[in-house]
C-alpha cells in the first residue's frame, strides 16, 4: 500500500486541467468514428487540425479529404491544417508492392482547388521511418478534442466491411482544446524542418538534415502549456503529456506512476504485446502486491501484418507470430497467476477484423488515453502522446465500465500459455522466416524497433 501510495502522489502532482463530467464522450465503434469526424468537419467555423500517422490515398482517406475542401469552400475563414508522418506519407502499404504516396493525393487535391489553401505538413521525427515517426494523436474541430489511437484509412473507419478496432474519445473543453492547438502550432507550422506536402515540390530528408535534428531537440523537451487549476464537484482532471525518446520522457514516467500506483486492479489494452523491460518489471511487482492484472491483447490472426496460411506469405507476415511468441513465454512465467484467478490476458478475436487498441485503466479512478503501443519502440523512437484522467469523484465510471465491456465483447481468456501456438505449430513459411531470425539474434533488435 505504501509503494502504491508513493506513486499516486507523483500522479497528484502533476498539473491538470479540470473538465466537467458531461464534456466527454466515448464512442464505441469505428463507423461512429468516422461519422464523428465528418459532422465536425461540416461543424467548424475556426478551426480543423488533423494530426495522424497518416491520411490514406483510398476511398476513406478521399472522403475525408473532400469533406475538408468542402468545408473549406463553404467557410473560406476556416484555418484547416493536416499534419501526417513526413516518411509515411511518401511510400504505399508495407507488404503491398509498388505503391505511390499518399503525398500524390495531397497534390492532386490541391490542383483540383487552388482557391482552398489547406497545407498538408509532413513531420520528420527522425531521419529514417525505422528510427522513428509521428505517432502523435488528436484531432481538433474549434473546441473539441476528438482522440483516437487511429490512422485515417478504410480500416479505421470501417469504410467497407472490415474495420480495426480501436479507442475514440470527445471531449468539449475551450482550455484542453487550445493547449493541443498551441502545441501544433509551435512545434509544427512555420518550420523549416517540416515541408508541406501538398506542393509539387518536397525537399529530401537529406536537404533539411540539420533543420530535423534542430527539429528533434526541440521536441524532446516540448510539452503541453495549460493554467492549471483543481477540480471542482462535477469535474475530472486531464493532464495532457507529450514524450519522444528514452531520456526526460514525461509520458513514459507518467505512465510507470500509473500502474505502479495500482492498489487493486489495473486494465491494460496493447495491440502487440512486447513491453519494454521497464514495464515488464512494474507488471511483474503488480502481480507479486497480489494486484488483479487484466491484459487485452490481439489474437495474432487480429494483428494488423497477419497473413492467411492460404495466402501468399511475405516477410512482414511474421510479426504477428513474433507477437504471439512474446505472449507465450510472458504466460508461461505467470502461470499460477493465471490459474488463481489474478492475472486475466484476453485475446480480442473477431471474423476478420483487427485490433489496436491502447490504453490503462487503474482502481476506477485513473485511465490513461493514447496512442502509445507501450512497447520498446514507442518507449523510445516515435513521438507520443496521450491523457492521464483523474477521476476522485467517480464520475466517469459507468462510462469507462461501458468502455471496458464493449472492449471485451470480441476476447477469450487465455487459461493456460500452452493454448497459444508455438514454432513447431507454425505454417513453413513462417517457420523458416523465425528460425533465420532467431539464429543470428536478430529478434533482439527487431523487439526495439517494431
Amino acid at each position: 500500500m505504501l509503494y502504491s501510495a508513493y506513486f499516486r502522489r507523483q500522479l497528484e502532482k502533476l498539473p491538470l486541467l479540470p473538465v466537467d463530467s458531461d464534456a466527454m464522450q466515448i464512442l464505441h465503434q469505428a463507423s461512429q468514428f468516422k461519422q464523428r469526424i465528418l459532422e465536425l468537419i461540416a461543424r467548424a467555423e475556426r478551426r480543423i487540425y488533423l494530426v495522424a500517422l497518416y491520411l490514406q490515398d483510398d476511398e476513406a482517406g478521399r472522403e475525408i479529404m473532400q469533406a475538408l475542401y468542402t468545408a473549406k469552400q463553404a467557410r473560406p475563414q476556416l484555418d484547416i491544417k493536416v499534419f501526417v508522418d513526413f516518411h509515411r506519407a511518401q511510400r504505399g502499404l508495407i507488404g503491398k508492392g509498388a505503391q505511390s504516396g499518399n503525398h500524390l493525393m495531397y497534390q492532386e487535391f490541391a490542383t483540383r482547388y487552388p482557391s482552398c489553401d489547406i497545407p498538408f505538413y509532413g513531420v520528420p521525427v527522425k531521419r529514417r521511418e525505422w528510427l522513428g515517426v509521428l505517432h502523435l494523436k488528436g484531432f481538433l474541430f474549434d473546441n473539441t478534442l476528438l482522440y483516437s489511437g487511429a490512422s485515417l484509412n478504410n480500416v479505421y473507419l470501417q469504410q467497407q466491411e472490415r474495420y480495426r478496432f480501436d479507442r475514440y474519445h470527445q471531449f468539449q473543453n475551450a482550455d484542453l482544446a487550445e493547449s493541443f492547438a498551441r502545441f501544433i502550432l509551435r512545434h509544427f507550422v512555420n518550420d523549416t524542418a517540416v515541408p508541406r506536402l501538398d506542393k509539387p515540390t518536397i525537399p529530401g530528408i537529406k536537404q533539411i538534415k540539420a533543420e530535423q535534428r534542430r527539429f528533434r531537440r526541440r521536441l524532446q523537451a516540448g510539452r503541453y502549456e495549460f493554467e492549471e487549476s483543481v477540480i471542482g464537484p462535477r469535474q475530472f482532471g486531464v493532464t495532457p503529456l507529450v514524450g519522444l525518446g528514452k531520456r526526460g520522457n514525461r509520458l513514459n514516467r507518467t505512465i510507470r506512476d500509473l500502474v505502479r500506483s495500482a492498489e487493486r486492479e489495473i486494465f491494460i489494452c496493447t495491440p502487440y504485446f512486447n513491453p519494454p523491460r521497464s514495464l515488464a518489471r512494474d507488471i511483474d511487482g503488480l502481480l507479486h502486491r497480489k494486484v488483479k492484472v487484466t491484459i487485452v491483447v490481439g489474437d495474432k490472426t487480429a494483428n494488423d501484418f497477419y497473413i492467411p496460411p492460404c495466402d501468399p506469405f511475405k516477410t512482414v507476415g511474421g510479426l504477428p507470430y513474433l507477437y504471439e511468441i512474446n505472449l507465450r513465454r510472458f504466460a508461461s512465467r505467470y502461470q499460477q497467476f493465471i490459474d488463481n484467478g489474478q492475472l486475466n490476458i484476453m485475446l480480442w478475436q473477431h471474423e476478420q477484423h483487427s485490433y489496436h487498441l491502447k490504453g490503462i485503466f487503474v482502481d476506477e479512478q485513473l485511465s490513461l488515453i493514447t496512442g502509445s503501443n507501450l512497447n520498446p519502440r514507442a518507449w523510445s523512437l516515435d513521438l507520443e502522446n496521450g491523457m492521464l484522467l483523474r477521476d476522485p469523484h467517480r464520475l466517469l465510471c459507468d462510462r469507462f465500465f461501458a468502455e471496458k465491456e464493449n472492449i471485451l465483447q470480441h476476447t477469450r481468456r487465455l487459461t493456460h500459455f500452452s493454448e497459444l501456438e508455438q514454432l513447431p505449430d507454425y505454417p513453413d513459411a513462417v517457420k523458416r522466416l523465425l528460425t533465420r531470425i532467431q539464429r543470428f539474434k536478430a529478434h533482439i533488435l527487431l523487439k526495439q524497433i517494431l
